[in-house]
């Protein structure tokens, strides 16, 4: 059966199954090779916790009665909390980020938010992925960061979503060029090797301007699957993203990571990364819920951060966690919490400079009948991690100032 380019172009150029794409056919063009156009060799990793993970226990105030008192069933108990200080501490299924507390390389932000908050998923993921209360941009704020600063060549592997199937908002921008990856073996041409042959000839025989964008998006293409495939080829995993002898499944949080991790090893012109993991909506059964969540996110992270050191990379990576929103201070009637406001936020990294940061919100003062006021606008946290570590504009971002937080060893 004969293939023709309109065939490629109703299926799309490059995917499988599992769901890849590469940069959209306007992209900048045949990307520099190796390094070329790339800011610095500093690597920002962005880890959502979809549906709006519960802070409070998160990052429990243990010694405060009021959370005793609003969360008799939900809460975590204060004699297994694993204390941050005298007030406060981490849910206990966060050992190995407590590890890495311990040794000075994770910062928690307390009561990230902002003002007015929204309780809806889609307006709240809005306001976070476009860094912009009054949802009018268009432009997700790591991608103008991406496309606009860090990187000037269009390198096809300088954004990446990783375990993931289509880009994630905060990355998209005009003039940003990201490859979303949800496995190295699924980073290929659509349709396998028969239609992998045929593209060049389909493609670069388009004539005039169209043909040289097909031309370009092809080149593109092919260059980040071949920078995909000897990655593969040669990276080991240095720490383990599951249990002992099992394999990641393919939507699991440390299969991503751990793909996230080779990009970052293999890869130079890597720059930012977005994993993705879900189920944080906890209106029911939290506490199993919850649990199950943080201690897969424990786990991956914490591999991922040993394999990051392992490799001689962890001086260039710093992750960030972010969640849609928090939860309301009291549980509901169905073990579980509703839709809140602030809540922290995790920096991990050897670069950061580790410790609690931002204040813990009143859990009695509360706006909206029981919501945790912020203490800490999320953009001062995106303005110290784009001036302090990306060591970009802030500003041409965010359009505006805010003030930053000692969150990075500058030294």
């Amino acid at each position: 059966m004969s293939v023709t380019r309109r065939d490629f172009l109703a299926a799309g150029l490059v995917s499988a199954a599992s769901g890849v794409i590469v940069p959209p056919i306007l992209a900048k063009g045949v990307f520099a090779a190796g390094i070329d156009g790339i800011h610095n060799n500093r690597v920002l990793v962005v880890l959502q916790l979809a549906g709006g993970n519960d802070g409070l226990n998160t990052v429990v105030p243990y010694a405060d009665p009021a959370y005793v008192t609003a969360r008799p069933t939900v809460g975590v108990k204060p004699d297994s909390v694993l204390h941050l200080d005298s007030n406060v501490g981490l849910n206990p299924a966060l050992k190995g980020l407590k590890s890495l507390y311990d040794g000075g390389q994770v910062a928690i932000v307390q009561g990230v938010g902002y003002d007015k908050p929204t309780y809806s998923h889609f307006e709240n993921l809005y306001v976070w992925e476009y860094a912009d209360p009054a949802r009018a941009q268009t432009d997700g704020w790591l991608g103008k960061l991406l496309g606009a600063q860090l990187d000037s060549q269009g390198h096809p592997l300088a954004g990446c979503a990783l375990g993931e199937v289509s880009t994630p908002p905060e990355l998209r921008a005009s003039k940003a060029a990201v490859s979303v990856i949800q496995s190295a073996q699924s980073y290929t041409v659509r349709g396998g090797a028969a239609r992998a042959a045929l593209a060049p000839t389909l493609y670069r025989n388009t004539p005039g301007i169209y043909g040289a964008l097909f031309d370009q998006a092809l080149s593109t293409a092919e260059s980040g699957m071949k920078t995909l495939a000897s990655g593969a080829a040669t990276y080991k995993p240095a720490a383990q993203y599951v249990a002992q002898g099992a394999t990641p499944a393919a939507n699991s949080l440390g299969s991503a990571l751990q793909l996230t991790a080779q990009m970052i090893v293999t890869e130079p012109s890597v720059k930012i990364c977005h994993v993705v993991i879900s189920g944080f909506d906890t209106h029911q059964d939290e506490a199993a819920r919850q649990t199950a969540l943080l201690a897969e996110v424990d786990t991956a992270v914490s591999a991922f951060m040993q394999d990051l050191g392992a490799h001689g990379q962890a001086d260039r990576v710093v992750l960030m966690t972010w969640s849609e929103f928090g939860r309301r201070v009291s549980e509901n009637g169905s073990r579980g919490t509703d839709h809140g406001a602030a809540a922290p936020l995790f920096i991990v990294g050897k670069p950061v400079k580790g410790g609690l940061y931002g204040e813990q919100p009143s859990l009695t003062s509360t706006i909206d009948g029981g919501n945790l006021k912020f203490t800490v606008d999320f953009r001062s946290v995106y303005q110290t991690l784009i001036r302090d570590w990306l060591q970009g504009d802030p500003t041409a971002v965010l359009g505006a100032s805010y003030p930053e937080l000692p969150l990075i060893n500058t030294a």
